[in-house]
């Protein structure tokens, strides 16, 4: 189906075989992963993107008559009410874990505030003792030179 012969094209270079290598830890793992990386360092290396965290979906707007084990189901109703309460304590479950996250995440912000005030005022009182040393110092070799002065 070819209209005109096209040059032989060369034969692409062909790969080195590398040597099996069966890591024996994680350490060795990540060595090698590195090494495979390094071997071509101009080839841009993919960094996956964070994946967004599962979310449950919303509660249904509107739930059909489920009746649930009470008289009078059909032999499916249980199992289509079992779906639905599973669904809404995983619902519950997430909520109340995305809440508890929070309120961890807040306590952490609280307490890198704490840190850092407590180290903005060592850092502060440390320098004032640097400020004394330094001024006592000049002030002695001042008291030096007016006795040198006076003695002449």
């Amino acid at each position: 189906n070819m209209a005109a012969p096209s040059a032989p094209r060369p034969p692409r270079p062909r790969k080195e075989p590398q040597p099996l290598v069966i890591p024996r830890s994680a350490a060795e793992e990540q060595r090698l992963r590195l090494e495979r990386l390094m071997r071509n360092p101009e080839k841009t290396v993919p960094i996956p993107e964070k994946l967004n965290e599962w979310a449950p979906r919303p509660p249904p707007e509107f739930v059909r008559d489920v009746m649930g084990s009470s008289a009078g189901a059909g032999s499916g109703e249980f199992h289509v009410y079992r779906h639905l309460r599973r669904r809404e304590y995983q619902r519950q479950d997430f909520m109340d874990a995305m809440a508890e996250k929070q309120r961890l995440d807040e306590e952490f912000q609280k307490k890198l505030e704490r840190n850092k005030m407590l180290a903005e005022e060592q850092t502060a009182k440390r320098r004032r003792k640097r400020q004394k040393l330094k001024e006592k110092k000049l002030q002695a070799k001042k008291n030096k030179l007016e006795q040198k002065k006076q003695e002449k």
